[in-house]
């Protein structure tokens, strides 16, 4: 027996998590452009600036299918990914906290170089400093697993939507017209130390100590929901569980399309607001990761969703290099285009981008085993320089 720990084998990977994790940083990609590109997400006044009809329907559709439906599923691939690699370190006799603790101080890592110099609407350090709490679940049961993750669901939506039910009156579409106009300025016209200096406002902001319980609440039920999926081995073996796979899907998919979709039948509320995003954020991620699962259980699915396994293999690469693209295309040390890109063509720069990703991660797996920063992560984590170049060029 191999007892020494490192990273997974390529014989070892399942495609359709790899697709999984492509689509979520496609997903995280088209969410992300706009609050990029202008600070309508975080001040407000999306449809007071964006005032065409056009407009309104690009961002009622990023609303429904992708706001709060792509880091909930990377975050659900994240709590797999941790739970994946425990057992692994396990069945060869490795002691799995040491490594997985140095493979989050690293995340960690990451995501400070990534918050703070670069955008910041960073994932990877909350990823970080929360997957340090996985340990408490690392030896769980899934049935306990399934509890937490339900109950911190629960003590976020339910008493806070109905508090914001019984406010409802009060909502007035709040704009901060001085904060607008201060980070349209820097970002599209300051110089470097200006665009770091507001950078470090909006995270400041974004981050707010009454903020931080919604964020551990929303992204810690969905590390949980993909660690108890990975002991149920559902997606290690999808024939096998392809019952219970469909009826989740089902579920899923009906409880998506009600909270999500659902409240524009009514004016979309702001009120809902909360309940649309996790709760119809949460079944979203699932009914996406389960969809992509189904669909590499045909000839043609697999041929179609396949593409993303490239992205997927390198996700921490692309995931960095859409935000330097970005940084370089809407703050004044490049184009300088901040707060003139319409939602329309938002979207067009993403797919624009994503594609040309598509065919850039191809090409590199072609040569190398890892994404650049994936290579450094395993690094770092197995405390062993990995082989980083392929002996021979491997056929995709």
């Amino acid at each position: 027996m191999n007892t020494s720990a490192a990273p997974i084998r390529e014989s070892e990977r399942l495609s359709w998590i790899d697709a999984a994790r492509g689509l979520a940083i496609l997903g995280i990609f088209m969410v992300n452009v706009p609050a990029f590109n202008a600070p309508y997400f975080l001040y407000g006044g999306e449809s007071e600036y964006w005032t065409s009809s056009v407009s309104h329907t690009v961002q009622s559709i990023i609303d429904i299918f992708f706001q709060a439906s792509f880091y909930t599923l990377f975050s659900f691939m994240f709590g797999f990914g941790m739970q994946m690699m425990k057992d692994r370190l396990e069945e060869k006799q490795v002691a799995y906290r040491p490594v997985i603790f140095r493979r989050l101080l690293i995340l960690i890592g990451f995501g400070l170089v990534h918050a703070f110099l670069i955008w910041h609407g960073d994932i990877l350090l909350s990823y970080g400093t929360l997957g340090l709490l996985l340990f408490v679940f690392f030896n769980a049961s899934p049935k306990t697993l399934l509890l937490w993750s339900y109950t911190m669901l629960a003590l976020l939506v339910l008493p806070l939507t109905l508090l914001l039910f019984t406010i409802r009156g009060q909502f007035g579409g709040m704009v901060d017209h001085a904060a607008i106009q201060q980070a349209v300025g820097n970002y599209s016209e300051g110089h470097l130390l200006a665009i770091w200096q507001q950078n470090l406002t909006d995270w400041l902001y974004a981050h707010q100590v009454g903020n931080l319980p919604f964020l551990a609440l929303s992204l810690l039920p969905m590390f949980l929901l993909g660690m108890y999926v990975c002991k149920k081995h559902w997606l290690h073996d999808p024939d096998t569980h392809r019952r219970s796979i469909i009826k989740v899907w089902l579920v899923t998919g009906v409880l998506f399309l009600s909270f999500k979709a659902g409240p524009y039948m009514f004016g979309n509320p702001e009120w809902f607001g909360l309940a649309q995003d996790n709760i119809g954020g949460t079944a979203s991620a699932i009914f996406y990761v389960l969809s992509i699962t189904l669909l590499f259980r045909t000839k043609i699915g697999s041929k179609i969703a396949y593409p993303l396994t490239w992205i997927g293999r390198m996700s921490l690469s692309n995931y960095i290099f859409q935000s330097i693209i970005s940084f370089f295309i809407f703050y004044s040390v490049g184009l300088g285009l901040y707060g003139k890109v319409t939602p329309l063509w938002s979207v067009i720069f993403v797919i624009v981008v994503f594609s040309i990703q598509i065919l850039a991660s191809k090409l590199w797996l072609h040569h190398f085993k890892y994404g650049p920063l994936e290579w450094l992560w395993r690094s770092l984590t197995y405390n062993k320089k990995q082989p980083f170049r392929r002996k021979t060029k491997d056929v995709f």
